[in-house]
């Protein structure tokens, strides 16, 4: 249990689907969210600011009016009876000199003293004995006889407002994208964990355990609909592939016996008739063509077989050096029959997991194929490599090759190629190797040999593959 908490917890799940999209609307929430209460706030202060500008302004208006009417001693002792009030109103009235003629700022701040225009300015006021700066905000205008006048009012409660804001937001932001990113992963873990089950039941299907199902749960939610989807697809290909496999028995159980009966009689015959009779010949090519047929369904039956992963259940440790020895040995009499050099790398005991008998079949091919297409002569050459991502296993020749172009296409069944349209075979030798291939989650891979073709079986390292070799990379015949 506490292994499989930290196994979800891995880096991959940074790079789950489920995940990137949480976290792309944690993001947009988050922005938007910055974005609306941004807005907000500057609306409010905006208007805010309006509301003060207008209240300076009657106010502005009031004190000049009782300027004009009454004079300097009028506007002084009205500027001095506001601020006997305790207001949150800010004055000074200061003489052409400089001097300060009334108000309770204690000069003139330096941005106000361009009049007819909104400013704002921090000045010094007195609480419980200390000086604490304030902001505020207010408007400067000349009197006649050079003095001015500036109304101000308070708006240091803006500017803490301002602060916290400035300093809330990041934090809330962060908040969010923190709680945004748990609760994604969370959200991740839970889906990693019910994704696990599918891809491990997938597994063991591949491997060839078609009884395996997704388990359901009582949740009723979606994963489980797409479990009980599967499930009955599921079903759907096991029934296909018994149905299959039944096919395949009859196929083989009806055909090849018949076939192999026809072959005996045709040889029966021959042997009755004399070497001189004019029919000999005959029965001889029939013998041939039905060889060639028995071959061909042999071929079909075990493609079918490999594509199909009835053989995963025979799958075992098996020697890979032994089988190469051992089809090297088959194939020596008829490359030094051709004068085709067959040489056999050198290597240590290597073991994988398959089937035997398919490998040995497919390398068989392979060999077979090379011996063939190369001339008298020539090279082929054999060779059982470790890379750091499993085992390889290599035919080369020194023949003609086949054209990059064309290499995708021979992988298919009963194609062959325009050069090789004379020789024997029925264009399923690579097929077979290629469907071998797949069954054992190996990949075939076809290349230049220069000249010639290099033909790779890759197969991966897995657990269950145990590797004892101490293996040099040798160099292949070209």
């Amino acid at each position: 249990m506490r292994g499989s908490f930290f196994r979800h917890w891995s880096p991959g799940l940074l790079r789950t689907q489920a995940f990137r999209i949480v976290l792309i609307y944690v993001f947009v929430f988050a922005v938007s969210a910055t974005a609306l209460v941004g807005f907000t706030y500057w609306n409010t202060e905006r208007s805010l600011d309006a509301q003060t500008d207008q209240i300076i302004e009657v106010e502005v208006a009031g004190l000049r009016e009782q300027y004009q009417r009454l004079g300097l001693i009028a506007l002084s002792d009205a500027i001095n009876g506001r601020v006997a009030q305790h207001g949150s109103g800010l004055y000074i009235l200061v003489s052409p000199t400089g001097s300060v003629l009334a108000g309770n700022l204690t000069e003139l701040p330096s941005s106000a003293k361009v009049t007819g225009r909104f400013v704002e300015f921090d000045y010094q006021r007195n609480q419980q004995g200390q000086d604490v700066t304030h902001t505020a905000r207010g408007q400067a205008f000349f009197l006649t006889g050079g003095f001015v006048l500036l109304v101000a009012r308070d708006v240091s409660e803006r500017r803490l407002t301002r602060q916290l804001f400035t300093t809330t937001l990041p934090w809330s932001v962060g908040l969010m994208l923190l709680f945004g990113l748990v609760g994604g992963a969370l959200l991740s873990r839970n889906m990693l964990a019910r994704l696990d089950v599918i891809n491990r039941t997938s597994a063991d299907i591949v491997a060839g355990n078609f009884s395996r199902r997704v388990p359901v749960t009582n949740a009723h939610d979606e994963f489980d609909a797409l479990a009980e989807n599967l499930n009955r697809m599921l079903d759907r290909i096991e029934r296909l592939m018994k149905g299959m496999r039944n096919v395949v028995d009859s196929v083989a159980h009806d055909l090849r016996t018949p076939l192999n009966r026809l072959r005996n009689r045709l040889e029966e015959t021959q042997r009755r008739l004399g070497p001189q009779d004019s029919y000999t010949a005959d029965i001889e090519a029939a013998i041939a063509e039905t060889d060639r047929l028995i071959a061909t369904f042999n071929d079909l039956l075990l493609i079918a077989e490999a594509d199909a992963g009835a053989a995963r259940g025979r799958m075992t440790q098996i020697e890979l050096t032994a089988v190469v020895e051992d089809v090297a040995e088959l194939y020596a009499p008829l490359a030094e029959e051709k004068n085709i050099s067959l040489a056999l790398a050198p290597a240590g005991v290597v073991t994988i997991e398959g089937n035997r008998s398919l490998i040995s079949q497919a390398l068989a091919n392979l060999v077979d194929n090379a011996i063939k297409y190369t001339p008298a002569g020539g090279q082929v050459g054999i060779v059982v490599a470790e890379t750091p991502t499993g085992i390889d296993l290599t035919v080369a020749d020194s023949g003609p090759g086949i054209p990059e172009e064309e290499r995708e296409r021979v992988l298919e069944r009963f194609v062959r190629l325009e050069s090789s349209r004379n020789s024997p075979g029925t264009g399923l030798g690579l097929s077979l190797v290629a469907a071998v291939a797949r069954m054992h989650d190996a990949r075939l891979t076809l290349g230049d040999n220069g000249p010639g073709l290099r033909a790779t079986i890759s197969f991966p390292r897995t657990p269950q593959r145990k590797s004892r070799s101490d293996i040099r990379e040798p160099s292949v015949p070209a």
